[in-house]
């Protein structure tokens, strides 16, 4: 296994978030494990570290019927990625603004969100 090029690393930002809001779970999942198989860590900056599958169940249970992904700006950089999302509320107004930074590796994806309180 190599560093994910940058098809695979747009293919897995924009086919998470596709899985997202279709509400396909297992769709969602696919892509992580396809880019860590060796390993994932997700922080929510500020807050104490927590096994990152757990954190990705635990956003599904809470999250994915209230929110719907708007992708306002991807960068990738080699084997990075920053992206901006909106986190739109579904049937009410407003969202959350989060900045997202990926670390690709050998099979390995390192997550740091950013959540604008």
């Amino acid at each position: 296994m190599s560093i994910p090029d940058r098809k695979t690393i747009e293919d897995f930002l924009h086919g998470q978030v596709a899985c997202w809001n279709k509400g396909d779970k297992q769709g969602f999942f696919a892509h992580y494990r396809e880019v860590a198989s060796k390993g994932l860590s997700i922080e929510y900056v500020g807050q104490p570290e927590r096994d990152a599958w757990q954190v990705l169940e635990g956003m599904w249970a809470q999250q994915q019927t209230r929110v719907r992904i708007e992708v306002k700006l991807v960068v990738i950089n080699g084997s990075e990625a920053a992206c901006h999302h909106r986190n739109a509320f579904i049937g009410n107004e407003g969202g959350i603004e989060t900045i997202e930074l990926y670390r690709f590796e050998e099979g390995l994806l390192s997550v740091r969100y950013f959540i604008a309180a």
